[in-house]
This record gives structure tokens, sequence and C-alpha cells, in this order.
């Protein structure tokens, strides 16, 4: 069978032959034991639902082996054999180009350069879906290869729920990732429902097909990194940057540490995703050594190297044996998964990575004991460098929440609302205030033609627009504008592409649809192939996460979710190809609600149209919210908007005088 007759057949009508484990893969770790007798049966029912009556006493006995052995019934047998990766938008079956883009941006998800655990369909995170099961992305890329633009495909958690008559200008796909009765979303509520197969985790840009590698995280770490250095008042050459975490997104960290030009140690305990990471060159060398690390460090701090080490172990003596050396830490910081601490996340100093994967299977609280023992390690050693002077900020991924639910000693002396740790999160110190205030956010696109070629000239035009934008940009956001003109300047230089020929760029929303209308003009005029825009939900309006994306917001309402439900909604009907909403994300499940987008340039009047509709609507939401918060650089940015834009009317906060209280 050819591939396009693969993806039209869907789930097959005879058994695959079943496949065997491969080794070689970067696999799940096998997730805890958390249902009952009853509860298997019923995973076991759920599972069985996707095939014909006269398989079902083969497959029973399989499913029921990898709901035993992994905690999750994968179906593995049904694996597709052709490579998984992001073809030429031209290759795909089907009726409507933009169902042919989704399978597109399905596929790279998925590609073994990009997701972490491609055979169990996850993207990054450890926990990061884009399906629960390979029946599951069988029959969602079957309904797109039929689909026309008059049908929106909906997708509960993973589920093809089927195709439905809309009409040309609604979303082709409505995703909708792990949206939980709020009684229910605790972390092992997630463990139980992901087990019987009716909802599953969608990260930000894993279960909404928007992912584009560690790229994504890249730019945000690099300007994340420039603006630390700042803060200090210090350039970035000879300055140590001390993290953790080389899989999935935080693989970004070095590679970014390289590009704002310190020496960057990072951590990590997996020795295969450590080897992917040098080997695809995101970072410089691997050490296994403290001592020879310290004299590595030092070598690089007197010559004032631009380098980054990875350390083959735990954070935790990487931040202890620096003190005991007396090494000056700079900035600081931690990527690990802590969002999910119990299932592979994060792992206990002191315990081999093997035995920790038996542990957190087979002896859960035991692993949760030993996670959070070594939180309250970790957070002490940390201390005692902050004491010296470091800068150490929360990398938005739970570790000061999860740090001080295991009584830690991160508590600020002098809580506030909205500063209760004493380190702040980057998103209220660099990314709120400098960024997302001002409506600066990661703007990405994908060129579905898969050619280099065309990714090249789309930098060409983005970098044209930006420069002729900045000529007349007010002082205010001059230095985000600089900051990403050198960034895609430099971005192929840097050999950033992983999976797809895929770009990101922090724009506000006049840059975003600007960039945007000249992609499509030279689309129009046959210079490149069609685009898919999209971003990471790390941004200004979508996602509401009181710890990371909103933590700056200090009227109270940053535990509200209201502006990632307008976003998601407004999105769709102002023209987005695909809509997405995910409970959980890189803060963990039941701490965030993300939404995002995806759509299709195809340099039609009609995109031209909705894309000037849907991305003044998708930055200045957030804005808005903001300016109500009466975030000062929110209320610059939303005054410029309405100038700029006669229909829009928002409600602007009044500041009260603090000498009244």
């Amino acid at each position: 069978m050819t591939f396009q007759e693969q993806i039209q057949q869907g789930i097959p009508n005879q058994l695959p032959q079943p496949k065997p484990y491969e080794t070689n893969i970067n696999h799940a770790p096998k997730r805890k034991e958390i249902l009952t007798d009853e509860e298997k049966k019923l995973a076991l029912k759920n599972a069985l639902r996707y095939f014909e009556p006269k398989f079902h006493a083969e497959l029973i006995q399989e499913f029921k082996k990898e709901l035993d052995e992994f905690g999750r019934i994968y179906m593995y047998r049904f694996r597709p054999d052709y490579e998984m990766k992001a073809r030429d938008i031209a290759e795909y079956p089907g009726k409507s180009e933009q169902a042919k883009a989704i399978m597109l941006m399905i596929q790279n998800n998925l590609d073994y350069a990009v997701a972490q655990h491609p055979h169990e369909l996850i993207t990054y995170g450890g926990n990061g879906a884009v399906f629960s099961n390979w029946a599951q992305y069988l029959l969602t890329m079957k309904y797109l290869s039929e689909m026309t633009d008059e049908q929106t495909l909906t997708m509960y958690s993973g589920h093809p729920m089927g195709l439905f008559p809309s009409h040309k200008d609604a979303p082709r796909v409505v995703v909708t990732n792990g949206m939980m009765i709020p009684n229910y979303s605790k972390p092992d509520d997630w463990e139980k429902f992901n087990a019987l197969g009716v909802t599953q985790y969608g990260q930000m840009t894993a279960g909404s097909y928007m992912y584009i590698g560690p790229q994504g995280i890249v730019h945000g770490t690099t300007i994340t990194v420039l603006n630390a250095f700042r803060k200090i008042n210090k350039e970035p050459k000879g300055g140590l940057f001390v993290t953790s975490g080389l899989g999935g997104m935080s693989g970004a960290q070095p590679k970014a540490g390289n590009i704002a030009g310190c020496i960057t140690v990072i951590a990590e305990v997996n020795p295969k995703i450590t080897k992917i990471r040098h080997d695809q060159r995101w970072v410089n060398e691997i050490h296994e050594n403290l001592d020879e690390l310290v004299a590595r460090v030092r070598k690089a701090q007197e010559t004032q190297e631009v380098v980054s080490l990875a350390y083959l172990g735990n954070i935790v003596e990487v931040w202890e044996k620096f003190d005991q050396e007396n090494l000056r830490i700079d900035i600081g910081s931690d990527q690990t998964s802590l969002h999910n601490p119990w299932a592979g996340g994060y792992y206990p100093v002191g315990i081999s990575f093997e035995e920790s994967n038996t542990m957190m299977a087979e002896n859960p609280e035991l692993f949760k004991e030993k996670v959070q023992e070594t939180l309250r390690r970790h957070a002490a050693a940390i201390n005692k460098h902050t004491e010296k002077g470091t800068y150490f900020f929360d990398y938005g991924n739970a570790f000061l929440l999860e740090a001080s639910r295991a009584g830690a000693d991160v508590m600020s002396e002098n809580p506030t609302l909205g500063r209760e740790f004493k380190w702040p999160s980057y998103v209220q110190d660099i990314m709120g205030p400098m960024c997302f205030d001002y409506g600066f956010g990661p703007f990405r696109w994908v060129c579905t033609s898969g050619k280099p070629e065309d990714l090249k000239k789309t930098d060409e035009i983005a970098c044209q627009v930006l420069e002729e934008m900045i000529q007349n940009s007010p002082e205010e956001i001059q230095q985000q504008m600089k900051d990403n003109i050198q960034w895609i300047k430099g971005a192929q230089e840097n050999k950033l592409v992983v999976g797809s020929q895929a770009r990101i760029l922090y724009a506000d929303a006049e840059g975003r649809m600007k960039i945007a209308e000249a992609f499509n003009k030279a689309i129009k005029n046959g210079e490149i192939g069609a685009v898919v825009l999209g971003r990471d939900h790390h941004d200004v309006s979508g996602t509401d996460s009181p710890y990371r994306e909103t933590s700056n917001i200090y009227d109270g309402s940053r535990f509200t979710a209201d502006m990632a439900i307008h976003n998601v909604i407004g999105d769709s009907f102002r023209g987005a190809t695909w809509v997405s909403i995910h409970n959980g994300g890189g803060v963990g499940w039941g701490e965030v609600i993300n939404g995002g987008f995806g759509m299709l340039l195809d340099g039609s009047d009609d995109a031209d149209r909705r894309l000037k509709s849907m991305l003044f609507w998708d930055v200045n939401n957030g804005i808005s919210r903001r300016s109500w918060a009466r975030n000062e650089g929110a209320v610059f940015a939303i005054k410029r908007a309405m100038e700029a834009e006669p229909n829009l009317k928002v409600t602007l906060p009044n500041f009260v005088d603090e000498s009244l209280f």
C-alpha cells in the first residue's frame, strides 16, 4: 500500500502483525498501578471498542499485557510502518488543504527527531500526548483525509469523535484535552482516567499539533537568559548559567545559552536523552565526573568561552559541588518536568535512573518521599548560592510549587499576593513585564513544502518587516524589536530546525499581522508554498497559569481561566484553521488552562481576511486583561491598539493612590 492508501484506510480491516518492542527508542516510563480489577476491565472494553468483535479475543490478551507492563494501552501493533515525519503538503491525500496541513503537523509532532516518546505518542514533558493510542491516530488521519471545508472534526482528548457539518469559516478541527470537572483534576485523577483511555494530557503544543521541536523554547530561553543577565547588570560572556533537564523542551537550554553567549551547565539523569541532545549538537560536551566538570567550568570562565556542558547525573550534586568549590553561579534555574513529579519528571538524588524508574511504578509512595527529600536538598543548595549573589528564577516548571509542597525553604519571609516565594518566576521579573504586557509573544510558522529555501525566504520576509517596523516603534518596545531582529538574522546560522521547516520569533499583534500578510502575499505570488501559523501557548493571551504565564497578574485574578477560554472561542469564530484548549501544560495537570490555534495561509483573499481578524484578537485579548490588572506596560500597549483600531474599545483601570490606605 502507498502512504496515501495507508492514511485513507484508517484502522485496517485485517490485524497487522504484532510489532517488537524496540529498545533503541526512548520510551515512556511505566505508569503506576492505579486501576482496580473492575477498572482494568473497563479500560480493556474502552480500548476494544475501536475494533470489530471478531478481533477482540486476540487483542484482549495483548492489550491486557500492555496495561500490566506499562500501565497504559498504547496498541503498539497498530503503529504505522511508514516513516513518521512531516512531508510536503502535496503528499497527503484529501479534499481540504487545511486538513492536509493538520495531518502534516500531527506527523511532525510524532517525528522521532522531535518526539520524546514517539511509540507512546508523547511529544514532550513526559506525558504531553498527541493521542492516547495508535487507533486514535489512524482514525484521525482517515477523517482528515476525507474532510471537506464544510466539515469540522471534534477531538475529545485524543479521540476523534467524528466529522460534523459546519462551514468554510469554521475551524476544521476543534481539540480539547483533559477538560475535567474541577474536583477531578488532581494528579492521580490523570493517572486513573488516562489509564482508562478517556482523557489525556495535551501539554501545550503536543495535543494541539503545534510543536516544532526545542526551537520554540530555545527562543524564549534565549530572551530570558539575555534579560536575566541584564537584570544583574552583567554581560553574558564569561557568565555562568546553571540549570537542569535535557528531555523534550528543556533540551533547548544549552543551545539558548550558547546563543546568548554564556557558559551553561545543565544536568540530566537520562543517558539516552543526553546522548541524543549531544548528537543533535544542542549541547557541546558531556561530563560524568564532578571534579572534571568544575575544572572545565573554571577554564571556560578564565577564557570567557561560550560553551554548554552537560552533567550526566543529578542537578543537586552540581549545586552542592559548586558551593563546596566556591564556584560563582551568575544565574540559575531548573527545567525538569516538575509538573509531572511522580512519573518521571524529576528524579531523586542518590538513586540510579533505572532504580528510580522501577520505584516510581512499583513503590510510588517511597518514590514520592525520595523526590520530596531531594527537593528540600535542592532548595537548600540553591539558597547557599543566592546568599552569595546568584540570581535564581523559577522557569515555570512548577519547581517552586512542588518544593513548597515538599516543605523546602522556598517561601518568602514577607509574602504578598503573587509574591509568595523567595525567588521570582521568570515571567514575574522578565517575560511578563518586558514582553507579554507589551503584546510580545511566540509567533511561529511552518513551511508546508518542507523546503529549506522556503524557510530561508520567510526568515528574510520576517526580518524585513521587523526592520521596517522598528523605524517607527516607540521607545518602550525598541529592545524587544532589536532582540528579535538579532534572533531572526541568526536563525539559519544556529541550525535550529528539528523536524519540520519551522521558525519562531516574538512579535506583537502588529508584527504578527504584518509578517503573516507578507507571507500570504509571497504565497499568492508563487514565491513560497503554503505556510501554517501558530504559537506556543506560552504567550500573552492563550494561557491562564498562576505560577507561569499569568504570574505577574497581581489583582487576584491569576487563578481564573476566563482569558484562555475566551481566547480559544474568539479564535474559532475569527478564522483559525484549528483551535485547542487543554487542562495542564508545563506546570501540571490541574494547574493551568492552555488555549492554542493553527492557521493555514494559502495565498487566498480568505486567508488574508482571517489572519487580520484572528491575530489582532489573539494578542489584544491578553493585553486587555493584563491592562485591567493594572500592569502599566499593558495599559500603554492597549491604548496604542485602540488608537490603531477604532472598533476596539477596552475598559481601562483607574489607579488608586497608595497613601489612602
